[in-house]
């Protein structure tokens, strides 16, 4: 198994959490990083946030700063990101993915995806 496999999606009120999990095997692994994409219908797949494996380096987007935290559980080989105070704007299809090398907010410097999870923010 290399890509990536994410659970925790669902449906939530807005002001509500989520928490994403992403499992990887170390065959996953091509660097340090992973991160989480979205892409709602009709619109572009837009970086999330990313952090490493090894802890202490974590990026976000302006749109989730704040709210969304990126953490992983070596223990258990999964990058989890938790979701709070979600509105409408956060409902997509949330992706995880290994990086593999450029910049990191780019979806084309990512190799393996995962199936992605729906999340849906109700009003």
């Amino acid at each position: 198994q290399v890509q990536p496999v994410e659970s925790g999606g669902g449906l939530v009120q807005a002001g509500g959490s989520l928490r994403l999990s992403c499992a990887a095997s170390r065959r996953t692994f091509i660097t340090d990083y992973m991160g989480w994409f979205r892409q709602a219908p009709g619109k572009e797949r837009e970086f999330v946030a990313a952090c490493t494996w090894r802890g202490g380096n974590t990026n976000y987007a302006d749109s989730v700063k704040g709210r969304f935290t990126c953490s992983r559980d070596n223990a258990k080989n999964t990058v989890n990101l938790q979701m709070n105070s979600l509105n409408p704007e956060d409902s997509a299809v949330y992706y995880c993915a290994t990086y593999e090398s450029g910049n990191i907010y780019y979806y084309t410097s990512y190799k393996y995806w995962g199936q992605g999870t729906q999340v849906t923010v109700s009003s």
